[in-house]
């Protein structure tokens, strides 16, 4: 007597190659992205330790289409230490506050104004820079070039009437403080605008940013792993059922 033709559960086996193919995919993104972010990290490190340049010349190459991300320059801002502001909540080292966000007045062939994030202020101090208009004083800046982040589902909506921020909206940031033909990015501040308040603390470049590709890559291709080895497992135990005598498997 020949042994029967051993079966393979075709709805399973559907499943687990569905499922092995989505595993499979999320570990090669992940492997992509992380290709990205250290070509991130590597940018970074390598702007932390340049020279920062013009800001003239950096808005020329800005309206020509350069990106600029994350581009350290100097520029010299009027009347920033006692310039308007609008207040965007930030959290920082796990402290609330707000960062204090500016116009500086640039002349380039395309651009008008810059936003400036000036720095930080815990919700602690309740005391704000002075603002006066006619204050001409001019301040040399350094700072760092970043996009804005969009915001998410659960950011809050910005409300321009009470000064409450919580996503850099360079267009509707640009209209409330009255700035012409804003820039696209906004300059982080290395350097203090206003050197006797310490209470405003400038953002540096960020000097931690989270790279854990590999470790997401490496879960997706276990469970990919993991998956084969208890679909094997169980196609094993199916086919020595199918492959049994009559009555052998009760009495195993």
């Amino acid at each position: 007597m020949t042994d029967a033709p051993r079966r393979i559960p075709v709805g399973l086996t559907i499943a687990v190659a569905i499922s092995l193919t989505i595993l499979i995919g999320l570990g090669t993104w992940q492997l992509q992205r992380l290709s990205w972010k250290e070509g991130l990290l590597a940018r970074v490190a390598a702007l932390q330790a340049a020279a920062p340049i013009s800001g003239d010349a950096a808005l020329e190459r800005m309206g020509a289409g350069a990106d600029l991300d994350f581009t350290r320059v100097r520029l010299t801002c009027v009347g920033l230490t006692s310039a308007p502001y609008l207040e965007l909540f930030s959290v920082r080292e796990g402290k609330a506050g707000s960062r204090l966000v500016s116009a500086c007045r640039v002349a380039s062939s395309r651009y008008k104004t810059l936003l400036v994030d000036r720095g930080f202020v815990i919700d602690e101090v309740s005391a704000r820079p002075p603002v006066n208009v006619s204050d001409l004083a001019p301040v040399e800046m350094v700072g760092v070039l970043r996009k804005p982040e969009p915001g998410n589902l659960f950011s809050p909506a910005n409300d321009a009437a009470a000064n409450r921020w919580y996503v850099r909206d360079v267009p509707a940031m640009a209209k409330a403080l009255k700035a012409d033909a804003p820039a696209p990015l906004v300059l982080m501040a290395e350097t203090s605008s206003n050197p006797d308040w310490k209470a405003l603390d400038p953002a540096p470049l960020p000097a931690d940013i989270p790279n854990r590709h590999l470790e997401y890559a490496l879960t997706w291709y276990g469970l990919a792993a993991a998956l084969v080895g208890v679909y094997a497992a169980m196609l094993w135990r199916n086919f020595r059922r199918q492959g049994s005598r009559p009555g052998e498997e009760r009495k195993s």
